[in-house]
């Protein structure tokens, strides 16, 4: 598919798209009956079928244990399976066995786990195997959650198995101080029973465990194939999934092609519901093999109006997620426009558990520090900061001030608790002058308060959206006497930047991978500030540490609702993060697209969705 777009004129030019129904045709002709058509139908994806969607970010790599946005997570997870995966309809979620015959057996108060794997489940074709038709075992997952804690790896998920493997700790240690990770040593944390039984033991109770083992980066790599390809594995994923990459056609950060996997296990679409909403999805979806497209193209369009051109000219099928430039055009309130209403398009409001914030680089000179005077320099920020002007204008009014980092939707969220974000400048200005940040050369811009500029670069990704962004946050500074400074990045660069601890001040965002507090608590923890670490802030508080370990350890309840409120209460004060709100999202979908439902936490799931003959452009 080819996608042109002058956004000056408004005109679109794109490649007439072919029927889909051609290729449906041409397979019932040869075939000859339409119960021969049935039966290949339910042996495998029909090649001539294409689901074409978009991102607005670019891929950084398609290393599991490495990859940590949700483009990248979304593709990879199609390709390397974890072992557990979500209830397609189940609301509350659930989980459910993905490569598991069944789901782990859970003993000695939750801290082991025994995983059967499920039998002739191979990894896709691939030289690195040298013509041998490779199984997956339970030495595979072994080796993906070791590479994990490997140093070298330098793996942003470390945190979701550091300090709770039995022997993990010391076998990084020992990586550490030599230079290199011993996979062949046993770990008595991982213990491979047999061929297809995995023991994994923990230190401690963990009640969240079990949602690990459905992320992708636990997902199953070979070690054969991490070690044919080496630095260049984030490009060449090789796993047990529905799909595989098709290296000829990629086109890093622009397009990426999945084909269907011709080695992926035979089964069809049996997801059950009691919902009276579903039932009209299992019924036309019922018995379909999985998967039952042939190709998923991605195509990478950062701007909304681009995106959105693309989706009503029938160039995409779905938009994951409605660009927030176009949410006026496409809706009013909660209904989409008639014009589109007519034309068979379907939108759907989803209540993501996300978080969006503002983070500051706590190591930086200028914008960190635990000291009075750089805990007010933030605070004065975030007092000077309208939030609401920014839901309302930037954002279309589709999103909601946080009462903490905790969304809504997942266990810990607390209704009761007050905003955590106010405006106010007047205070902010004299936070300012009381702390010594003053004009001292009459410029209308403040120094520090020894006298130094008082300069803070602030990170803006390259959208149109990011735009007005960083443009409502150089007015409302110049209005409290702060010098802001722009800095434009595309994503991928912007994240890599934050990661090596050199983004200053930026806007970030992050989707619950499970439905509870600690999946966002933890990205405050000293654990995760390390470099690589999904801790952008750089945030290191002893007591937050400790709250955060004690949480951990406990069931849900009381007690450990206090300590998760104690912990935003820490956020609150110190402030590596201010202006927390979560995004009211929307998609949409075309008439011809078929079994697709959104699920809150899990990426999209490709595999369970069909393109209906005769009703495509």
């Amino acid at each position: 598919m080819t996608f042109f777009c002058d956004l000056a004129s408004s005109r679109c030019i794109s490649n007439v798209r072919s029927l889909r129904t051609y290729g449906a045709a041409a397979l019932l002709c040869a075939i000859g009956t339409v119960a021969a058509m049935t039966s290949a139908i339910a042996d495998a994806a029909e090649p001539t079928k294409t689901l074409r969607l978009s991102f607005k970010m670019g891929e950084t790599s398609f290393d599991n244990a490495f990859a940590s946005d949700a483009v990248s997570q979304s593709i990879g997870e199609r390709i390397l399976e974890p072992m557990l995966e979500y209830d397609y309809f189940a609301r509350p979620v659930k989980l459910v066995p993905r490569t598991l015959e069944s789901m782990p057996v859970v003993s000695d108060a939750g801290k082991t786990f025994v995983l059967k794997i499920r039998k002739g489940i191979f990894f896709a074709d691939d030289a690195a195997f040298k013509g041998k038709k490779r199984e997956l075992i339970a030495a595979d997952y072994a080796y993906s959650l070791k590479r994990l804690l490997d140093p070298k790896v330098k793996s942003p998920w470390q945190f979701l198995i550091d300090g709770k493997l039995v022997g993990g700790d010391e076998a990084r240690a020992a990586a550490v101080k030599s230079g290199k990770f011993d996979y062949d040593t046993p770990l008595a944390g991982l213990e491979v029973v047999d061929r297809y039984t995995l023991r994994i033991r923990l230190k401690a109770t963990d009640y969240n465990f079990a949602y690990i083992l459905a992320m992708p980066s636990t997902g199953a790599s070979a070690r054969e194939v991490v070690d044919f390809y080496g630095l260049d594995i984030g490009s060449h994923p090789v796993g047990t999934g529905p799909f595989k990459l098709a290296r000829d056609e990629y086109k890093r950060g622009s397009k990426i092609v999945l084909v269907a996997n011709p080695t992926y296990r035979k089964h069809t679409w049996d997801w059950t519901s009691t919902a009276a909403q579903d039932q009209a999805m299992i019924s036309a979806m019922k018995g379909k093999p999985v998967p039952s497209v042939g190709r998923v193209e991605i195509s990478v369009i950062e701007e909304g109006q681009a995106a959105w051109l693309a989706f009503i000219t029938g160039q995409l099928d779905y938009l994951p997620d409605l660009p927030e430039t176009m949410i006026n055009v496409a809706k009013t309130g909660d209904e989409l426009k008639p014009e589109f209403a007519q034309k068979g398009i379907r939108l759907v409001k989803q209540e993501t558990p996300n978080l969006w914030y503002t983070m500051f680089n706590m190591t930086d000179p200028t914008t960190g520090g635990y000291t009075p005077e750089k805990i007010a320099l933030r605070r004065a920020i975030s007092l000077g900061y309208s939030l609401d002007e920014q839901i309302r204008i930037v954002f279309r009014g589709d999103g909601v001030a946080g009462n903490g980092i905790v969304p809504p939707n997942v266990t810990g969220y607390q209704t009761t608790r007050p905003r955590a974000h106010q405006y106010d400048p007047a205070l902010a200005r004299a936070l300012l002058d009381r702390f010594g940040y003053k004009d001292r050369d009459g410029d209308g811009y403040r120094e520090m308060p020894d006298g130094s500029p008082l300069v803070i670069p602030y990170v803006s990704r390259t959208t149109l959206i990011a735009r007005e962004l960083s443009e409502l946050w150089k007015k409302s500074m110049d209005a409290i006497g702060i010098k802001l400074v722009i800095e434009i990045m595309k994503t991928p660069d912007m994240r890599k930047a934050a990661r090596e601890g050199k983004a200053k001040m930026t806007r970030e965002g992050w989707n619950a991978d499970y439905p509870d507090a600690e999946n966002f608590l933890q990205l405050l923890t000293t654990a995760t500030a390390q470099p690589g670490g999904e801790n952008y802030a750089r945030f290191q508080h002893k007591p937050f540490d400790e709250r955060y370990e004690k949480m951990r350890l406990l069931p849900h309840g009381p007690e450990r609702q206090k300590l998760i409120n104690e912990m935003q209460d820490i956020i609150q004060i110190y402030a590596p993060w201010i202006a927390p709100w979560h995004e009211t999202q929307y998609y949409v979908q075309q008439p011809w697209l078929m079994g697709f439902k959104k699920h809150p936490i899990g990426h999209d799931a490709w595999e369970y969705v069909d393109i209906a003959a005769g009703q495509s452009k």
